[in-house]
């Protein structure tokens, strides 16, 4: 019988590195021929546009409805296809899901807040490490500020989009679980240690990922701006045109790995 971890003042912080848990994803049975690529796509509208008329393989079963896993085939790839759910817990679940149903290369593409100034919307961001101001990453890995994406989706990312001439920045991005607790002074703490953008994710999937032995980097497009004390929405979520483009990339990174 593994031994409990030790009780401390913030449960947070009492990370248990068996790979067993009462619930496993296990439970999730592979369907015969699942490839082991994949992408986590957060627009679901530019996931139910390339999955129209394709029936899914597996369903990731939510309370708020199901989030169906699809195979597609892009440059002559079959790679599986989901759009995971917005924040931590959710996104995590289905990269989960898809580790259980034989994935181990899966990049994840979004959008993200900006907290410095002079990015143009739609503007690509790599993220090279994620500041970890969530819940989730911390049942994946012991307490540290940060977590980084895996090194060889992290260079296939840079290769393509260095290939295709996509101007893009690497860098820091600030994972959060609080959409509407990122307030000036936080969004200052956060630029001054090196942050780019803030979203609801990153940290979690990399620490998922990295526990599970898989290999993951993810995908940024600026969407809004909360680098002053006015938030400037900039209608991020038309973006379309920006929004399949960065689809495409991702595709294009996962063949690479």
């Amino acid at each position: 019988m593994t031994a409990a971890p030790p009780a401390h003042r913030l449960p947070l912080h009492e990370f248990d590195p068996s790979l067993d848990a009462v619930i496993n994803p296990s439970i999730h049975r592979p369907p015969l021929g699942f490839p082991e690529r994949a992408v986590m796509c957060w627009f679901g509208d530019v996931v139910r546009a390339r999955t129209a008329g394709i029936d899914a393989v597996h369903q990731v079963p939510f309370e708020h409805g199901d989030h169906p896993v699809c195979i597609i085939e892009h440059a002559g790839v079959e790679i599986a296809l989901v759009s995971p759910g917005v924040g931590a817990p959710a996104a995590v679940t289905s990269l989960e899901v898809v580790i259980a149903l034989g994935a181990t290369k899966i990049i994840g593409c979004g959008g993200a807040g900006i907290v410095r100034a002079g990015f143009d919307i739609g503007h690509v961001i790599v993220p090279t490490s994620a500041v970890r101001d969530e819940g989730t990453s911390y049942h994946y890995a012991p307490p540290e500020a940060t977590v980084a994406p895996h090194p060889r989706a992290l260079a296939a990312i840079d290769d393509v989009l260095s290939e295709a001439g996509v101007p893009h920045d690497r860098g820091l991005t600030w994972t959060t679980d609080a959409f509407f607790r990122e307030t000036e002074a936080k969004v200052a703490r956060r630029r001054d240690q090196g942050c780019i953008t803030v979203e609801m994710e990153a940290a979690a999937m990399f620490a998922a990922a990295a526990f599970r032995g898989v290999v993951y980097g993810q995908l940024l497009y600026a969407g809004d701006d909360v680098s002053s004390a006015q938030w400037d929405h900039r209608h991020w979520e038309k973006q379309s045109s920006a929004r399949d483009h960065l689809l495409d990339l991702a595709l294009a990174a996962v063949i690479r790995l």
